[in-house]
This record gives C-alpha cells, sequence and structure tokens, in this order.
C-alpha cells in the first residue's frame, strides 16, 4: 500500500519541534507553518526560546521549541499538547514528553541519543521511554544526523554546515507525514540564500531525503491530510504579533499625514519591533537604537512635540525605567505610543517567557495624578488593529496611549487577512495651523483635547515642559486652584475616550450563569474553553476586553447580567483588581496563573466547571 491510499484526513493536527537552540527549531516550524497558512489550513503556533543564553548544549535548559496547530477550520489557540513531538536530541525529548498526547508519535534522532547524550539531558538510564513511560506512544527512532550527512557527502559543504541542515530533514519527514507540498519552501531557500547556491541545493537536497524517509519506512505507518478551512475572500499572510504591531503603527502615520518616529531601546520581546520598523525608510518611517531606556522614550517625546507621530517599543523592566518620562508625556498632553510587550517579571524576571503582569504599572506606574489610555491586542494578527486605534486615539486626543501585548501573541502567529486601507478610519490630528488668531497652547475642543502646534509655525510659539501649566496659556503655574483645573481635566480627557472607542462586545447569551471575564492575549484560549463549554449545552459566555482604561460604557451592564463572573489572567489578579476599583458592587472570582506560559483550555474548562457545579 503506498502512501497515498493510506492517506487519512484529519480535522487538526500539533506539532511540537524541539531541539537544542542552535538546531534551527525555530525555522523549521516557521517554515512548517507558512505552508500550512499557504494551503488554506487554520494556524496557530507558539514559539518557546529557553530562557538562559548559550546554555550547555545537549541540556534542558538550552532546550528550544516550536509548537504549531493547524487545522481544517480557524483555530484559536497552538493546542495544549502535541499529536507529533519532534525531539532531536535526548534533552528535548525530557522536556517536551509531557506535553504530548498519550499515543501521539515521537520522532527522535537516534543519532543524538548515546550515552554521553543521555547523560547530558539528565536521564539516569540508557532507556528513556522506559523512564519517561513512554511506551504508549509510537516512538520513532530516525537516524537522521546519519542520513542528513549521506545525502550531503557529495555536496562539498564543511561537516558544520551539514550536520546544520539536519532540521531540514525533520522538515521533510513531517511534510509527508502531513501531505504539505515542498515547493513553497524550496522557494524560501532560493530568495533567503541567492547568493549561495550550494546552500540552497544542499537544503532541498536534504528536505527531499526526509520526505523520502517518511515515504518509504515503514516506521512512519500513516499520512495524513488536514483540508484547507474555510476563510473570508482575500488576500492572507502568515504573521506574528510584533510584525503587526509595527504594520499597524506604519499605517496610523500613513492616515495621519504624519511621519513616523520610533526611538527604542533594544529589549526581548520587543525588540522586533524596532527592527520591523527600521526596514521601512522607504515609507518614511525614522528610527533611533537609543542607549538606554529613558533616551529611547525620550527622543520619541521630543519627536511628538516637533510634529512627528512618536512610538517607544519596550518590555516590563524598560517601561519602569521609562516612567517618568511617561509623566512628561502626560504633562505635556503630546500624542505617544507606548507599546509595552510583556514577559515575566519582577525585574528581569523571564525574558522570553509570556505574562500578563504590566498592568497596573500601565494605568498607575507614574508618580502624581498622572492617567493614561490604556489598550491591549488580544491575537498575533489583531495587533495590527489595535496598534492603528492606539494610535488614532493618541493622535486625535493628544495623550499618551500604553499598547499592551504580551510575549506569547508577540512571538506567535496567525494567518492575517491584509486589509484594504480604505477599511481603516481616516485619523485628523488637531493641528493649528498659520496664522491661527484663536490660539492658546491649552484651549480644548469637544475631545477636551488641546491643539498641536508645530514648532517653527510663526505665532505659535509656547511653552513645554515638566511643571505645571496654565490652564489656557500654558504658562509655568504654581496657583493651586489651577492645578487642581488642570488634574481634574486631564482625567476627564482621558474618560471621555469611551465616547470614542466601540461598546463590549459579549461571546455567547447576554445573561445567564457565568460570565468568563479576560483581556490580552488570553483570548485564544478563554474563547476555545469558552466554545467548548456552551457546545455542551452550559450557560457560560465571555467578555474579553482590549479597552482597559477608559472601560467601554457598557461594561457595568454586561457586568449585571450574570450570576457569577471569573477574571481569569496572568498575574495574581491586576484585571480583576481594576474592575473592583471601577464596579465594587460585584463579587469577582480570580482564576490565576504566573508559570511563564499561557493557560490550557484543559486547565480553564475544569475551573469553569468547578464554578458552575459551585464547588
Amino acid at each position: 500500500m503506498d502512501a497515498k491510499e493510506r492517506c487519512l484526513e484529519l480535522e487538526d493536527v500539533v506539532i511540537r519541534f524541539s531541539g537544542d537552540s542552535g538546531d534551527g527549531m525555530q525555522l523549521t516550524g516557521t517554515l512548517f507553518s507558512e505552508t500550512s497558512a499557504l494551503l488554506g489550513n487554520g494556524v496557530s503556533t507558539f514559539p518557546d526560546y529557553p530562557a538562559e543564553i548559550r546554555a550547555p548544549q545537549g541540556t534542558v535548559a538550552g532546550v528550544s521549541g516550536f509548537q504549531v496547530h493547524f487545522g481544517s477550520h480557524p483555530v484559536a489557540t497552538p493546542g495544549d499538547f502535541c499529536d507529533v513531538l519532534v525531539a532531536m536530541n535526548p534533552a528535548a525529548l525530557k522536556a517536551n514528553a509531557k506535553w504530548t498526547k498519550r499515543g501521539g508519535t515521537i520522532i527522535l534522532d537516534a543519532d543524538a541519543f548515546s550515552e554521553k547524550g543521555l547523560q547530558r539531558a539528565g536521564f539516569t538510564t540508557t532507556d528513556p521511554i522506559a523512564e519517561l513511560k513512554l511506551e504508549d506512544f509510537v516512538v520513532v527512532f530516525a537516524p537522521i544526523t546519519s542520513l542528513t550527512k549521506e545525502a550531503l557527502k557529495d555536496s562539498g559543504l564543511d561537516n558544520k554546515s551539514v550536520i546544520r541542515s539536519k532540521n531540514m530533514f525533520a522538515l521533510g519527514i513531517c511534510y509527508c507525514m502531513f501531505s504539505r507540498p515542498l515547493n513553497f519552501t524550496e522557494k524560501y531557500y532560493e530568495v533567503k540564500f541567492k547568493k549561495k547556491p550550494e546552500i540552497i541545493e544542499a537544503n532541498k537536497k536534504v528536505l527531499q531525503a526526509g520526505f523520502d524517509y517518511a515515504a518509504n519506512t515503514h516506521a512512519i505507518a500513516n499520512t495524513y491530510k488536514v483540508a484547507p478551512a474555510v476563510r473570508e475572500k482575500g488576500t492572507y499572510r502568515n504573521i506574528n504579533g510584533n510584525t503587526a504591531t509595527a504594520w499597524g503603527l506604519i499605517a496610523a502615520a500613513e492616515k495621519s499625514g504624519r511621519e513616523l518616529f520610533c526611538g527604542s531601546y533594544p529589549i526581548t520581546p520587543a525588540t522586533d519591533i524596532l527592527q520591523e520598523l527600521a526596514k521601512r525608510k522607504d515609507l518614511g518611517v525614522k528610527t533611533l537604537q537609543a542607549e538606554d531606556e529613558i533616551a529611547g522614550i525620550c527622543t520619541s517625546i521630543g519627536a511628538a512635540f516637533a510634529g512627528d507621530f512618536a512610538v517607544t517599543t519596550t518590555s516590563g523592566p524598560g517601561l519602569s525605567l521609562k516612567s517618568e518620562a511617561l509623566g512628561l508625556a502626560v504633562m505635556t498632553e503630546l500624542p505617544l505610543v507606548i507599546v509595552d510587550v510583556q514577559r515575566g517579571g519582577p525585574s528581569t524576571g523571564l525574558p522570553t517567557k509570556t505574562e500578563q503582569s504590566d498592568l497596573m504599572q500601565a494605568l498607575w506606574g507614574r508618580n502624581g495624578e498622572a492617567p493614561m489610555v490604556v489598550v491591549a491586542a488580544s491575537t498575533p494578527s489583531n495587533c495590527f488593529h489595535y496598534a492603528f486605534h492606539a494610535s488614532k486615539i493618541a493622535l486625535e486626543h493628544m495623550t499618551p496611549v500604553m499598547l499592551l501585548t504580551d510575549g506569547f501573541i508577540a512571538n506567535g502567529s496567525q494567518p492575517w487577512r491584509i486589509p484594504s486601507m480604505s477599511d481603516y478610519p481616516a485619523i485628523n490630528p488637531p493641528i493649528v495651523a498659520a496664522g491661527d488668531t484663536d490660539y492658546l497652547p491649552y484651549k480644548r475642543d469637544e475631545k477636551l483635547s488641546r491643539r498641536w502646534a508645530v514648532p517653527g509655525t510663526p505665532g505659535l510659539e509656547h511653552r513645554v515642559g515638566g511643571l505645571e501649566k496654565d490652564f489656557l496659556k500654558g504658562t509655568v503655574s504654581h496657583d493651586p486652584i489651577n492645578h487642581q483645573k488642570m488634574v481634574d481635566v486631564r482625567a476627564a480627557k482621558v474618560a471621555k475616550v469611551a465616547d470614542y472607542i466601540p461598546e463590549q462586545e459579549v461571546f455567547g447569551d447576554k445573561e445567564g450563569d457565568l460570565l468568563v471575564v479576560g483581556w490580552g492575549g488570553t483570548y485564544g484560549h478563554l474563547y476555545s474553553a469558552v466554545k467548548e463549554m456552551r457546545n455542551q449545552g452550559k450557560s457560560i459566555s465571555l467578555a474579553h476586553f482590549s479597552y482597559i482604561n477608559p472601560l467601554p460604557r457598557n461594561t457595568k451592564d454586561i457586568l449585571k447580567s450574570y450570576k457569577k463572573i471569573i477574571v481569569c489572567e496572568l498575574n495574581m489578579g491586576q484585571f480583576a483588581n481594576h474592575l473592583r476599583m471601577n464596579f465594587q458592587e460585584f463579587e469577582y472570582l480570580q482564576f490565576n496563573k504566573v508559570q511563564g506560559l499561557p493557560f490550557s483550555v484543559v486547565e480553564l474548562v475544569d475551573k469553569f466547571n468547578e464554578v458552575l457545579e459551585g464547588k
């Protein structure tokens, strides 16, 4: 029976690629994801980077992973557990066996499972299958390294380059198993290595060798097919959250007619936004890699004063350093978008792991009364949408806006329908025209926004700075009544943004037994858990918030429509406390997790059932 005759159809599959940080697992997973997306599958990914820099080779601390969930329908999460685990060494097996479904397939590089390799990974016996109790799994020991060497024995490449190609052999095995074509990946080689034809041919040869190995060996019992998902008509591409954020900022700059300036200091996991923006000089983007976090935000405030659409990007520790300058942005009432890609904390914390623990810092992490608009993206692809709308608020309301993402959605990817810019609204900054005889620096419009006077425009000279301003003239004022008025109006301006954002939507019934509340990057897992339980007939709904401050106008009406409310977040209860501050009359149950990992659908369903059953 040939491969085509034993091809089985599946609705969805989860694969986890894992190996040493130098084994190319992120690239392998990305190529598999992009091929699946190009075939029309729903795709969601979860790159899992090691936290240690240059951990010893072959140790668990140095294991890098990439999980991809692809299906014949849109998929919202990268999956709780994988159907197929590819482990390039013993450490990868030890670190990831627990994430594999019982009865799943585990593909191992047999050449790496030497006595020395097992010892370095911390195995105490020479039988890792028995030690990890994997007898109920389909374990395939494939001689990946030696077959890669055989495929490239006449290539002329040095031994190091040959061994580095073994990840493409593993990719070829998976392409055969799941009926993926090779041509998309071959095209990638041709573009990536266009000046190195020997590398192109070597990668093609190894990819084909892996495919042929899976097609001809009895170790791979079946091949599988996953049909394309039904999607809205349009042009799609696979995109991660950091790239989508950068493109959303660029789109906002185009719509506003302002040049985009980004002053930032590199920090995991936000650096890719700065790098992506730096590529777009052709679109008028200006970037500055500053010497530190403080310089990054201060140059951006200067650019906002000068009339640019200004952005700065960071993660938790960097946001702490920016706090004084954030207060300056509030005081000067200049448009600025601060992107905080959250990671595990406190301090340096878990640089490569996800968390939602910066919310209180975003809301209140400044001295004095310094209210700020806070917006949160919830999926890799809608980072574009919320970056655009955070920018629109900043530019039209003349205020700094904090955009929160997190490591999970920043590095994760999914198919994104490329929008037409005609689908997005105009952005109209309140710029003062030359010769405006009615100009006062802090005179306000219906949004309570002051107008934007670009330096160098005759007649529009005015002061800016960190000292309190006169209510209209903007000159320095120490008058107590004036200070009260300015504190009140800055707070009212942020609160008034609620009139310009959409009302909160609810997935499910408009009233019922249990309302699940979430925000930010937990959306996919919460939605999947609630959907699963609703399909079982449970009275459960989801309100997932993207506008954090101010909250949507209908928030109270939603909260009062359910018997129980549970707030789920990857911190110890920061959004729950934010809701308590605003709506004290409700009781909020909590489900919190701070493990550097996203929620799993399984644990959410278990928790929601406990709440519904009154346990």
